[in-house]
């Protein structure tokens, strides 16, 4: 027996190249930041001695109410909350791969009351009579992973593992950058309604202006009428102010993971004006470590390619050793003697011969899964370095439009100025004034929409660089 269990062994391998695994053509290929040159395109925008974004880059704007929402909404967001629970899911299913590395061991104990054919192979005085069957048995068993099929399986999901650290440290950065992003815009809301009030004010002393001279009869009731029409204006401005305002707070307090309660006392942002992240020389290969949708996408390549071995080595002999111990009897009066214990022991070899094309099918699934994995891979890194080029040439074009703003919006202002002066003085008419009012509001809205917009793509380009991790 023990001379005919090798050669039974030997046939097994030897018949395991009947299961072929087939033509399963070429695999993607993984692009690095050579596949899409940015080098030159990212130094001829990069600000000299740049430095990649603090860990805690939000703190750069100076603003500690911004500061306490950030830590809130990174420690209650539910978004972030659900990353986290599906890191601890795929630590949990890399345990269960895990164990199929060791030995398994498993008890089981059966006792059953049944009566014996009188026409079976039981022979009398058990025959045609009622008797108690009991069993009770330890078996061990043990995997040869000649294959790596089960390595390949903690392999792929410990890729998975990381994937989803990566990937909750995208959903935290997600989180803040909203943060911040609603934080800059309740700063620009509270600047156009500064700039509002300001206009209320103007037209109500244009009013009053307008009033005196109809008195003085110098102007009629038709520029009077016109002069009445700004005033109720600029209050319903004020009044949508006050609405956006407030549902930007609430919008906020929901991002913190807070309650509607907690928008009420959330104050005006006091950003510091002058901040502004860099671009460092070793961007393109170093943002592929840094940008954290792209390293999880790159674990989710490990993590196919791992199920491809997985799938591969299924065509292969799997080889068990087993063994049980145990105590049969019938009745209970024998159960624990020396006769009634039973024991086994050896290895157990199975070889798929054919399957209708399941196992081949299951690889080809499993290619395809690594192709899919691979080609997102792929396009996330030339939209990675597309979007960092749209950022920093964005920036340059923001400080060249802010500078003519500022150009314009003085002259704008000092056109209002000519303008009220000479209607004071009866030089020129109320029409005038009306225009040079109209531009000044549109330059002072213009400029601080670009002020916001300058911080806007500040936080676009740390998110673009993976903020700071």
């Amino acid at each position: 027996m023990n001379a005919r269990l090798p050669a039974a062994l030997a046939l097994l391998l030897t018949l395991a190249g009947c299961m072929s695994t087939g033509p399963q053509g070429e695999r993607a290929r993984l692009r690095d930041a050579a596949a899409a040159p940015s080098q030159g395109a990212i130094a001829a925008l990069a600000l000299p001695d740049a430095a990649w974004p603090a860990q805690e880059w939000w703190r750069a704007y100076g603003d500690p109410q911004l500061d306490a929402l950030v830590r809130r909404a990174r420690s209650d967001s539910p978004t972030v909350a659900i990353a986290l629970a599906r890191v601890r899911q795929a630590a949990a299913l890399e345990g269960v791969a895990n164990a199929a590395l060791g030995p398994q061991a498993s008890a089981s104990a059966r006792s059953s009351r049944q009566r014996f054919s009188e026409n079976s192979t039981v022979p009398r005085p058990l025959a045609g009579s009622w008797n108690w069957f009991n069993d009770a048995s330890v078996g061990l068993s043990y995997e040869l992973d000649f294959w790596g099929k089960n390595r390949s399986a903690v392999d792929a999901a410990a890729g998975r593992v990381n994937a989803q650290k990566a990937e909750a440290e995208a959903a935290a950065l997600a989180v803040t950058v909203a943060v911040v992003q609603a934080w800059f815009r309740l700063d620009l809301l509270h600047q156009q309604h500064d700039l509002a009030r300001t206009e209320l004010r103007q037209r109500e002393q244009i009013l009053e202006l307008v009033g005196k001279r109809v008195e003085a009869e110098l102007d009629s009731q038709a520029e009077l009428r016109q002069a009445e029409i700004g005033v109720p204006v600029a209050r319903g401005q004020i009044a949508a102010l006050d609405e956006a305002i407030a549902l930007t707070r609430g919008q906020l307090a929901a991002l913190a993971g807070q309650g509607q309660d907690a928008a009420g006392a959330i104050g005006r942002p006091q950003l510091r004006p002058s901040y502004q992240p860099g671009v460092p020389a070793d961007l393109p290969a170093a943002l592929l470590g840094r940008r954290p949708e792209l390293v999880a996408l790159r674990w989710r390549v490990e993590a196919a390619s791992g199920d491809i071995d997985v799938a591969r080595a299924q065509f292969y002999p799997t080889v068990n050793l087993a063994a049980l111990v145990g105590l049969q009897s019938l009745g209970f009066d024998r159960l624990l003697q020396g006769g009634s214990a039973t024991a086994s022991a050896g290895p157990l070899v199975t070889l798929p011969l054919f399957d209708g094309g399941r196992l081949r099918s299951n690889l080809a699934a499993r290619n395809a899964e690594y192709d899919i994995a691979v080609e997102q891979y792929n396009a996330a890194v030339v939209e990675a370095m597309r979007d960092v080029v749209a950022q920093l040439t964005s920036i340059r074009a923001q400080e060249t439009r802010l500078r003519e703003q500022d150009l314009a919006l003085a002259a704008a202002e000092q056109a209002y100025s000519v303008a009220l002066q000479r209607y004071r003085g009866g030089l020129a008419t109320f029409l005038q004034v009306l225009v040079a009012d109209g531009q000044v509001v549109a330059q002072r809205r213009a400029r601080a929409d670009l002020a916001a917009r300058a911080n806007e793509l500040d936080l676009n380009l740390v998110r673009a660089l993976g903020g700071g991790h």
